[in-house]
């Protein structure tokens, strides 16, 4: 309903959650999505561009983000399939960065932060910062799977990259590399049945590729749309 870049989202095929995005002002805007057709929903209390998400439509997890002034958002709020509520802030605020898991079960990682590697978990109240860091620190990076079994997949490291890691709920490994360099690409899934596609390159990039935990393969199937 409301046309933005930047947004977090969550959720199925068929039931969808989409919130936040910019301008770089930030935008709380809330939408659901029932497999035909988006609906707007109560806003976010915290309006940002660029928060990752995790969980599903009914049980949501937004963090994180980017918002003019003051810069990068450490905000955590909670989806209920009706209504946003705070909760426990992230302990490094970041933007640019990548989730998975649940609403009680989530992961962060990577992103704009001083580091770019650092980790945290959040136990549906609280963040946690664990000791695992990222190998190699990325943002714009892309993220899929469960709190004890994630995968960071591309992004941008001095340039963009192609590597991918692997996230067994205490550390992180180095694991495939995908073929298409790229940042910013959306992604799904689990471990080892991630998806990622999409992204920027040069210019928008229409590749999919699937991550198995063992190779990333050029799908026969391209975005229509770069």
């Amino acid at each position: 309903t409301t046309a933005r870049a930047y947004l977090g989202g969550c959720g199925t095929q068929t039931a969808g959650l989409g919130f936040g995005g910019g301008p770089s002002t930030g935008l709380g805007n809330t939408e659901e999505y029932d497999g035909t057709s988006w609906s707007e929903q109560n806003d976010l209390n915290t309006v940002r561009q660029g928060p990752s998400g995790c969980g599903t439509q009914t049980a949501g997890l937004a963090f994180g983000g980017y918002h003019a002034p003051p810069g990068a958002s450490n905000a955590t709020e909670e989806y209920d399939g009706s209504s946003w509520t705070t909760t426990g802030n992230l302990n490094t605020a970041a933007y640019q960065f990548a989730g998975a898991g649940s609403q009680t079960a989530g992961l962060a990682f990577g992103g704009q932060t001083p580091t770019k590697r650092q980790t945290e978990e959040y136990n549906g109240t609280a963040w946690t910062t664990v000791p695992a860091t990222l190998n190699t620190g990325v943002s714009g990076q892309s993220g899929a799977g469960t709190q004890d079994s994630a995968v960071s997949m591309l992004g941008t490291s001095g340039g963009n990259t192609t590597q991918s890691e692997q996230y067994n709920g205490t550390g992180w490994s180095i694991s495939a590399n995908a073929n298409q360099a790229r940042r910013g690409a959306g992604a799904g899934g689990t471990v080892p049945a991630a998806l990622v596609f999409g992204g920027y390159v040069t210019g928008e990039a229409a590749n999919t590729e699937e991550f198995t935990g063992e190779t990333a393969v050029v799908t026969a199937s391209t975005l229509t749309t770069s």
